[in-house]
C-alpha cells in the first residue's frame, strides 16, 4: 500500500499531453492499475470496449473510478461495472487520432489520480501510392517522388519505402536519401546506370496493413533534367519601340554532354501577373520579342528541356525558370514628338497606325516567333515605313 500510494502521488501530478509512457512505466509496472487492451491500433470507423484493472490492495471500489479521452471525462454512460476491480468503456465509431502519438485513454480514480493509461491509434491502412514520377538532375542522381493513394494520409504512422532495380538483371535495392522537404520523396545518387531501365515502385506498410503501387520502367536518359539557362540578358533593338532581344547560354552542367536544348521563353509586363509563352524558339540561344508596347518594362525568364543526351529519341524534363530578368521598350518617338499641323499629323499617325496593325496580324498569324526570316523582312519594311513616313513629312512641309 505505501508504494501504490507512493506511485499514485507520482503520478498525479502529470498532466497527459502525449502517449503516457511515462505512466505506463511507473504506474503498470508496479501492478496497480492494468487498461486492456493496450496501445490497440485500430481502423477508423471501429468500436472499441476498454477495461481498467486495478489491483484489490488498494481498497477503491471500480464504481468510484472514470475515464478520459484526450483530457476531455467520458460520460457514465459508456461505463460498466464488470467486477469490484474493473471498470470498463465503450467507444462506438472511432474517428482518426487527433495527435500522431495516438489518442490519451485514461484510468482515474475518484480524486483524478491517474492509474492506468494506454495509446489508442486509429487510422486506416495504406492504399497503393499514386503519381509515381522520377527525374535525373544532369544524370548525377535519380530522384523520385510520390502521392499517398486512396484518401490520402492514414492518421497512423505509415513507412513509404521506394524501391528499385535494373529490369533484366540486379537485386531489388531500397532508396535511402529521403528528403525532408518534401515527406513523399527520395533520391537515389550511387551507382548509377545508364543505358539500362529500371524498374521502380513505393511500398507502404502500417499496423492495419501494407500496399504496392504500380510499377514503372524508365531510363534516366529519358528523364534528365538540368539547371536553367546562365546568363539570360535582355535588350533593346535599336530604337525600335516594339521589340526586345533575349540572349542565354546553355545550362552549364550539360556542356560537355552530347545534346540539344530545346528553349521556352516567358515574358510579362511588370504589372500583370499573366505570362505569354513562346514554343517556337527552338535550340537557339537568342531570340527577339516583337509586338510589345512602347516605353514599358517587360520581366523575361527561359527554360530550358535536354533532348537527345547521349544518343536518346526521347525529350528530357524542363528545367526551372531562370531569375526574371526585367527591360523596357524605348518610348513611341512618334507619340511624343509635338506637330504644329494636328490635321496632317493626326492622318499620318492613323495611316501608320493601320500599316502596322495590318502587319503584326499577318505576323502572328504566319511567323510570329523567333524566325529569322520574319525578323528581317520585319525591319526591312520596319525601314521602309520610317522612310515613306519621313518623305509625306518633307513633302507637307512649307518650303523656305
Amino acid at each position: 500500500n505505501e508504494l501504490s500510494s507512493l506511485l499514485l502521488s507520482s503520478c498525479e501530478d502529470i498532466h497527459v499531453t502525449i502517449c503516457p509512457l511515462l505512466i505506463v512505466s511507473l504506474c503498470l509496472f508496479s501492478d496497480v492499475a492494468v487498461i486492456y487492451p493496450q496501445d490497440p491500433v485500430l481502423r477508423m470507423g471501429s468500436n472499441l470496449t476498454a477495461s481498467c484493472w486495478i489491483h484489490p490492495d488498494l481498497g477503491i471500489h471500480a464504481s468510484s473510478l472514470f475515464w478520459t479521452l484526450n483530457g476531455q471525462q467520458l460520460p457514465n454512460s459508456l461505463y460498466r461495472v464488470l467486477s469490484p476491480t474493473n471498470l470498463s468503456v465503450t467507444l462506438a465509431g472511432l474517428n482518426a487520432s487527433r495527435q500522431t502519438s495516438g489518442d490519451n485513454l485514461v484510468c482515474h480514480n475518484h480524486k483524478g489520480h491517474i492509474l492506468a493509461g494506454s495509446c489508442l491509434y486509429v487510422g486506416m491502412p495504406p492504399a497503393k501510392s499514386v503519381n509515381l514520377t522520377c527525374w535525373s538532375r544532369n544524370t548525377k542522381d535519380l530522384t523520385c517522388s510520390w502521392a499517398p493513394g486512396g484518401k490520402g494520409e492514414t492518421n497512423i504512422s505509415t513507412q513509404y519505402t521506394l524501391k528499385y532495380k535494373l529490369r533484366w538483371y540486379g537485386k531489388e535495392k531500397e532508396c535511402e536519401d529521403y528528403t525532408h522537404t518534401q515527406p513523399y520523396s527520395c533520391s537515389i545518387t550511387r551507382d548509377l546506370h545508364l543505358f539500362t531501365p529500371y524498374e521502380i515502385w513505393v511500398e507502404a506498410s502500417n499496423q492495419l496493413g501494407q500496399a504496392t503501387s504500380d510499377v514503372i520502367t524508365l531510363d534516366i536518359l529519358d528523364v534528365v533534367t538540368t539547371d536553367p539557362p546562365s546568363g539570360v540578358t535582355v535588350g533593346r533593338v535599336g530604337q525600335l519601340e516594339d521589340q526586345l532581344s533575349v540572349r542565354w547560354e546553355a545550362p552549364p552542367a550539360l556542356k560537355d554532354f552530347l545534346f540539344q536544348a530545346k528553349y521556352q521563353i516567358r515574358y510579362r509586363l511588370e504589372d500583370s501577373q499573366d505570362w505569354k509563352v513562346m514554343d517556337d524558339v527552338g535550340n537557339q540561344t537568342s531570340c527577339r520579342l516583337a509586338g510589345l508596347r512602347p516605353g514599358t518594362v517587360y520581366f523575361v525568364q527561359v527554360r530550358c528541356n535536354p533532348v537527345g543526351i547521349y544518343g536518346s529519341r526521347k525529350a528530357g524534363i524542363w528545367s526551372e525558370w531562370s531569375h526574371p530578368t526585367a527591360a523596357s521598350t524605348p518610348h513611341s518617338e512618334r507619340l511624343m514628338s509635338g506637330s504644329c499641323d494636328s490635321k496632317s499629323s493626326g492622318d499620318s499617325n492613323s495611316t501608320l497606325r493601320r500599316e502596322l496593325k495590318q502587319f503584326f496580324g499577318w505576323v502572328r498569324k504566319h511567323a510570329y516567333g523567333c524566325s529569322s526570316m520574319s525578323m528581317k523582312m520585319y525591319d526591312q519594311w520596319r525601314v521602309l515605313m520610317q522612310k515613306s513616313h519621313k518623305a509625306r513629312n518633307q513633302v507637307g512641309s512649307p518650303r523656305g
